[in-house]
């Protein structure tokens, strides 16, 4: 079957879609987007994703897509698909331009989803590696989830290259703040911690979810205090994957796996959540 996507209204075969060659997105990164979990045939936490989505526009001076018209669009894009586990990317850029950065004074924003089927096995451990990139959390834009990831992306490659399965980001001042793709919980002390967006944590949706439940606190948690953790996990919206060690300059740090705890987590974010 051909994969379908939405785009700026059109349901659409993925291979006959078309982003202009002037879009802003492809060649300035200038936008938005949101990677949402697919759970029994609908997107369990979708307005927290728009909410997030609607934070990131107003930051980035985005006029914002209707919510309405989003709604409708997820809807009939999983329908037309058939996809009842997996996931769905909405991705919004500021359209097209003339040359330059400026945008033009009148924007139109592109406006696209996509879905793909997820994989139903449990995550396995990672091993992380502290990266050499760093999140700035005084900066806007380390609380939204721009187009511009390419320190992501090179955080990533350069775990895989020392043998890492991700990559651990601190901010300036040598506190953990996140992997490359997720939120990072840990266990200190006998409670889950994480790290505020003070720090340069991005506030994920199931991070949010977990705070509201007080499952977790925010906390900052300094790079030597990985010795003490009993345990850690990344969370993201599709995902809880425990971490099963932290290489940091020279020092291993060994996590053990706290299948309780853990069982707790996941029924909070991944038990028939609807809200």
């Amino acid at each position: 079957m051909t994969a379908l996507l939405w785009l700026n209204g059109a349901l659409l075969p993925a291979n006959e879609a078309r982003i202009d060659p002037a879009d802003r997105g492809l060649l300035l990164g200038d936008g938005l987007f949101e990677t949402m979990r697919v759970a029994t045939g609908c997107v369990p936490l979708l307005e927290r994703h728009l909410d997030r989505l609607g934070a990131g526009c107003a930051t980035l001076f985005l006029p914002p897509p209707d919510r309405e018209r989003l709604r409708r669009a997820v809807g009939d894009l999983l329908a037309a698909s058939g996809l009842v586990e997996g996931s769905m990317r909405l991705t919004v850029t500021r359209g097209c331009g003339p040359r330059g950065l400026r945008p033009p004074a009148q924007v139109q924003p592109t406006v696209m989803l996509t879905c793909a089927a997820g994989v139903s096995a449990m995550p396995a451990p990672v091993r992380l590696g502290v990266s050499r990139y760093v999140r700035d959390g005084s900066s806007p834009l380390s609380r939204v989830k721009s187009l511009n990831y390419l320190p992501m992306v090179m955080a990533r490659m350069e775990a895989a290259a020392g043998g890492h399965d991700d990559a651990l980001l601190l901010d300036g001042k040598g506190n953990v703040a996140e992997a490359s793709a997720a939120n990072i919980l840990l266990m200190l002390a006998g409670r889950v911690v994480t790290p505020p967006v003070e720090d340069g944590a991005l506030p994920g949706t199931s991070r949010a979810r977990l705070l509201e439940t007080g499952l977790c606190v925010e906390q900052s948690v300094p790079l030597a205090c990985m010795r003490e953790a009993q345990a850690a996990w990344l969370v993201s919206a599709l995902s809880l994957q425990p971490v099963a060690s932290v290489e940091a300059y020279g020092h291993m740090y060994e996590l053990e796996q706290c299948v309780e705890q853990e069982a707790v987590l996941r029924e909070a974010l991944f038990g028939n959540v609807v809200s």
